[in-house]
Formats: structure tokens, C-alpha cells, sequence
């Protein structure tokens, strides 16, 4: 700043396999990221390397000078900096003329510009104090004067750590981590009862995702892993370490927060990254010809989407599992779908149809299996002009909504002396049941439209209706839907469709 005097400052930064492994700076500033002087030094050795004198590693230099050299230098160093090295000096040379010294044990003398061996770790500087010490500062704000907004960009620093392949992202993530498991106010809204702000619960929802892109990295060590998991089970241990589906499964609906409809309302943020375009790069070393990155990534999306998993308990959780899905199938939108990728979405259709357990469109599913209803209505659109018979096989497949059928006696009822235990219909707290049912509805609704002067399949969307739908508002709004598309001002009316309304409105 022009109004501040001038300050001249020392700046040391050590390199080590183009990295910056550490730093000292004589202007005292403490900030996670390096003070302007060290940003300004490194600059300067990048724009005008001829400037910055090379020079062999000492222990070199001073291998070439004979006995009255080396006297001379360490004469000179010392009437250089006598006040600071005079003292060490002096207890060095004492340890060097004792035979019994530990200095007299080890082979050789440090070097510190010789730099690493070829096989040691090497890794960005990072001071760890300060990291700790901003994260502690950010949450004893509790989200006050934007501290969430930094702790959203210090998680930034670290996927970029991680994307950089820099080790510092997992050192820097266990920093964070450590400094939220310290919080508090976790104790305190444990012993109250009171559930954490969403806000706060979106900062932990962000901890784990960086967590997985952590554990799930194929570039880290198998020791690396095992201490991670050592780690992350040791938080897990904690009392007060916060459970995925929020305050311990006891909390209240909050009805206020209803769930957007439809799959783009929260995005049978993301707005601004419309403008990209998807592209596909070659992937090497994969086995199968045509396959690439964009191919890969749209592969493990579906098969993520289609697997089968049950519903968490807590209400947030909940809400995170339509969240979650709603985002991913909206980052697919965004891909224009060409041959490739058809063939992907086909194969992947046909594998969740006969995926047994792992799949969320297989034959049989836990009652209280997360529904397809939305992923399916995405594969339906997607497959319809290219195999209209399975994006219909798989969109009725995923028309069911078990947690909503009656449970059936068990016992063994060829003996009449027995008598039937049934098995206990535990309705569960399924609190985004009117949001579910709203997508089952959605999907339905779609498959109508699309079947219209095809009888054969609207016979069998309306079954599919009558047998999966229990809402009979959902029924009535089939019904309004399917007389609207049979009687649309550009074409005849569709007997069919409108015979279709009729039935559902009289159910």
C-alpha cells in the first residue's frame, strides 16, 4: 500500500521436486495460504529463473575445499553472524571433539539443500496451526459474518488439493474434521435434544462427500487407506459425532421444509453450468473400444441411481436421498445423448432388470427399498425414441411403491390348530411420502402421453395405475391428465385414453 512505509522482508522457500516444501517469511503474518512476500519471491523465480543463482548442494561445495578453506569459511560465517550461530557454533565443536558425543555417531552431517531422497514423501508446505485455528475461528462464529462461506472455501482448497493429486487435501480435510469434532455445541444440542442448523448439517454433509472422494482415490497407498479408516472410525466412536440422518433418528418432521417437485425445481445453482459442453475424451488403458471418460462417468452415474438401498430414518437424510438424486439426473440432462451413450443406457436398463439385489429395478426389492420412480422416469425419456419397449419395461417396473402394500400373514396355515402370526404392518416414518407419491404420479403421467394410440400399452400403464397408485388424488389428477392428452385441439380424440380417464375417474 503506497500510504504504509516500505518493509524489506527475509523470505526462505525450500523446493523439492517442484514443490514448495516449506517457507519462512520475517513479516509475522499467519494465514493458511502463503503471505504476499513469499507469493512475490516465488514469482520472481519462475519469471526470472537466470536471476536466482544455482548452486551445488553445500555438503558438495564443501567436499572441494581443503583444510584451510573450510577454516576460513566457518571463520567467516561466524564473524558474519557471530551474535546469532556463535553459541551453536561453539556447542558443535565442543560434541565434534568429544569422542563419546551422540554428533560422533551418525555417519555424515545434514544437508538442507540437498533436498529429499528420490523415495521420500514430498508434499506442499501447509502450516497446520493456522488451518486449525481458522476452522476453530469459523465455528465459533456459527455461521455469522460469512464464516460458512469460508469454510465452503477452505472444502474448495481441498478438492483442489485432490484434484492436483496433492497429499495436503487429506492432511488438510483431517484438520478441518478434527476442529468440527471439537465443536462445542455438538455436546450442547446433544444434551438439549435440539436438532443442528441445516446450514451446519450441509458443512458435515460436505466433510463426508470429501471423505469419499478421499477413501475412494485408486492413486493412494493401501496404508494410506488403512489409517483413514483407522481415523474415521475413531471419530465415529465419538458421542457427539453426528449421525447422517441428523439428531440420532429423534427428531419431528419439519413441514415447512417441503420437498421442489420435479427434477429440476432445485437446481408413471446448477442453472449457470448449462452453457458446458460435454465432450468425449479417449480412456486409456480400458479394455473395451469406444469407451471414454464421459462414457465412464455416465455409466457409474446409472449404476449408482439404480442401485437398491433402504430408506434412512431421519427426515433430513431423507430429504438429502431426493436431493442427491434430483442433482445427478440434472447433470445428466445437460448431456446430449448420442449413440454411445445409448448404448450405455440401454445396456445398463437391461442389466438393473436383472440385477437381482444390488438393483433397485430387479424382480424383487426390500419393502422399504429408496423408489425409482424419478430415476426411471429420466431413463423412460431418455430410451423412448431409441428402444420404446424397454424404456416401458423399465418404467413399469419401477411404478411399484411396496412400502404402501398391506403385509401378508406368515405361519403354517394347512394346520388349523396353529394360529397365524402376521406379520406386523410397521408403517415407518417415511416423511417425503407426499413427495415419493408426487413423482410415482409424475411418472405415470408421462407414460400416458406417451403411449397415446398405442392401446396394447395404455391398457397396461392404467393396470399399472390401478395397481400401484393408492392416492386418490394422484388417481384424479391421472384422470384430468388423461382426458387433456386424449383430447388435444390438433388431433381426433383418443377413444382409448379418454376410456382410461373414465376408469380412473370412477376409481
Amino acid at each position: 500500500m503506497q500510504s504504509e512505509p516500505e518493509t524489506v522482508c527475509n523470505v526462505a522457500i525450500s523446493f523439492d521436486r517442484c514443490k514448495i516444501t516449506s517457507v519462512t517469511c520475517s513479516c509475522g503474518n499467519k494465514d493458511i495460504f502463503y503471505c504476499a512476500h513469499v507469493v512475490a519471491l516465488s514469482l520472481y523465480r519462475i519469471r526470472k529463473p537466470d536471476q536466482v543463482k544455482l548452486h551445488l548442494p553445500i555438503s558438495e561445495t564443501l567436499f572441494q575445499m581443503n583444510r584451510d578453506q573450510l577454516q576460513k569459511f566457518v571463520q567467516y560465517l561466524i564473524t558474519v553472524h557471530h551474535t546469532e550461530v556463535l553459541p551453536t557454533a561453539q556447542k558443535l565443536a565442543d560434541e565434534i571433539l568429544s569422542q563419546n558425543s551422540e554428533i560422533n555417531q551418525v555417519h555424515g552431517a545434514p544437508d538442507p539443500t540437498a533436498g529429499a531422497s528420490i523415495d521420500d514423501e514430498n508434499c506442499w508446505h501447509l502450516d497446520e496451526e493456522q488451518v486449525q485455528e481458522q476452522v476453530k475461528l469459523f465455528l465459533s462464529q456459527g455461521g455469522y459474518h460469512g464464516s460458512g462461506k469460508q469454510l465452503n472455501l477452505l472444502f474448495a482448497k481441498v478438492r483442489e488439493m485432490l484434484k492436483m493429486r496433492d497429499s495436503n487435501g487429506a492432511r488438510m480435510l483431517t484438520l478441518i474434521t478434527e476442529q468440527f469434532m471439537a465443536d462445542p455445541r455438538l455436546s450442547l444440542w446433544r444434551q438439549q435434544g435440539t436438532t443442528m442448523t441445516d446450514k451446519y448439517r450441509q458443512l458435515w454433509d460436505e466433510l463426508g462427500a470429501l471423505w469419499m472422494c478421499i477413501v475412494l482415490n485408486p492413486h493412494c497407498k493401501l496404508e494410506q487407506k488403512s489409517s483413514w479408516l483407522k481415523q474415521l472410525k475413531k471419530w465415529n466412536s465419538v458421542d457427539v459425532c453426528p449421525w447422517e440422518d441428523g439428531n440420532h433418528g429423534n427428531e419431528l418432521p419439519n413441514l415447512t421444509n417441503a420437498l421442489p417437485q420435479g427434477a429440476n425445481a432445485n437446481q408413471e445453482n446448477l442453472g449457470q453450468c448449462k452453457s458446458l459442453e460435454y465432450q468425449h475424451l479417449p480412456a486409456h488403458k480400458f479394455l473395451e473400444e469406444g469407451e471414454s471418460y464421459l462414457t465412464l462417468a455416465v455409466e457409474v452415474a446409472l449404476i449408482g441411481l439404480g442401485q437398491q438401498r433402504i430408506m434412512p430414518d431421519g427426515l433430513y437424510a431423507q430429504e438429502k436421498v431426493c436431493r442427491n438424486e434430483e442433482q445427478l439426473i440434472s447433470k445428466l440432462q445437460e448431456i446430449e445423448l448420442d449413440d454411445t451413450l445409448v448404448k450405455i443406457f440401454r445396456k445398463q436398463a437391461v442389466f438393473l432388470l436383472e440385477g437381482g439385489p444390488y438393483s433397485g429395478l430387479g424382480e424383487v426389492i426390500h419393502r422399504e427399498s429408496v423408489p425409482m420412480h424419478t430415476f426411471a422416469k429420466y431413463l423412460f425419456t431418455s430410451l423412448l425414441p431409441h428402444d420404446a419397449e424397454l424404456a416401458y419395461k423399465t418404467a413399469l417396473r419401477a411404478m411399484r411403491l411396496l412400502v404402501l402394500e398391506s403385509a401378508a400373514p406368515s405361519g403354517d396355515l394347512s394346520r388349523p390348530h396353529h394360529i397365524a402370526s402376521v406379520v406386523p404392518n410397521r408403517y415407518p416414518r417415511w416423511f417425503t411420502l407426499s413427495h415419493i407419491e408426487s413423482q410415482q404420479c409424475e411418472l405415470a403421467s408421462t407414460m400416458l402421453t406417451a403411449a397415446k394410440g398405442d392401446v396394447r400399452r395404455l391398457e397396461t400403464v392404467l393396470e399399472s395405475i390401478q395397481k400401484n397408485i393408492h392416492s386418490s388424488s394422484h388417481i384424479f389428477k391421472l384422470a384430468q391428465d388423461a382426458f387433456k392428452i386424449a383430447t388435444l385441439m390438433d388431433s381426433l380424440p383418443d377413444i382409448t385414453l379418454l376410456k382410461v380417464s373414465l376408469e380412473l375417474g370412477l376409481q
